[in-house]
């Protein structure tokens, strides 16, 4: 159970003052066969996580669209395969799949437990603007959320999106195995993307990047990473008059990203 009190807080559309509570039901299937999770060669994960909160709006009809009982269910589907390639060069193949639902067609999805997609999927573009109750989704080679060239959905004044999809092909090879140090360097292309409605969701209108990046483990601080990606695709700014596009970025990476 989490509440959220929240006073002209305008990264909320319709939600920017008052209280939310969110009591939820969450599980987990999963299953994992890798071999070490510092630095994996062989095996996979797979997983598959459900939340879901009472259903309020069929409990009571008379208010269908209230935003302070948090209504939803979620569906979060995670795959990951390691394959080794000659060597110590591994090939790691991952596939998410994200959808965020309602109980009744009367009640729209509310503005809390969406996904922002771009940059490392930290959720933090430096500008102090965090927005609470969301799932943040890395993609590198474009822009973290609520920034100007972000994607269009991880956009400021944007909730979300209500389902996402993101593939990635990631090629390492270690340059250390120490158990005190371990550290890699990385290859990668992926492709993502998440949408407002269900109208709009297309699984080929993906955003698609390649780049470069390094990883460092160490038991003091856990892992660190660096990455340089570039963006294939253009993104519709958020302003009328943003600039030029950057297609190269850099991201820094903090603890292991699920997705």
């Amino acid at each position: 159970m989490s509440q959220y009190q929240t006073q002209n807080y305008g990264l909320i559309p319709g939600f920017s003052t008052g209280y939310a509570t969110n009591i939820t039901l969450n599980t987990t299937l999963a299953r994992n066969s890798i071999d070490n999770p510092t630095y994996t060669r062989r095996g996979s994960s797979l997983s598959l996580s459900m939340s879901l909160t009472p259903p309020y709006s069929r409990l009571n009809p008379d208010h269908p669209n209230s935003n302070e009982l948090i209504e939803f269910h979620k569906w979060m589907f995670d795959a990951s395969w390691f394959t080794p390639i000659v060597g110590k060069l591994v090939l790691n193949t991952r596939a998410h799949f994200g959808y965020l639902g309602n109980y009744s067609s009367k009640r729209e999805i509310g503005p809390f437990e969406r996904f922002k997609m771009g940059g490392a999927g930290l959720g933090y573009n430096g500008g102090g603007n965090f927005l609470v109750g969301t799932d943040y989704v890395g993609l590198r080679g474009y822009d973290d959320p609520q920034s100007t060239f972000a994607i269009p959905t991880a956009q400021q004044g944007q909730p979300g999106g209500v389902a996402f999809n993101k593939y990635v092909l990631e090629m390492r090879y270690p340059v250390s195995l120490n158990p005190a140090a371990t550290v890699y360097v990385l290859a990668f292309a992926e492709a993502g993307n998440s949408y407002s409605s269900y109208a709009n969701y297309n699984p080929y209108k993906l955003y698609r990047s390649a780049g470069v990046g390094a990883r460092i483990f160490m038991s003091a601080f856990g892992l660190l990473g660096f990455d340089f990606g570039h963006g294939f695709d253009q993104v519709i700014p958020s302003t009328a008059n943003p600039g030029k596009q950057d297609p190269n970025h850099f991201h820094f990476i903090i603890g292991q990203q699920i997705r």
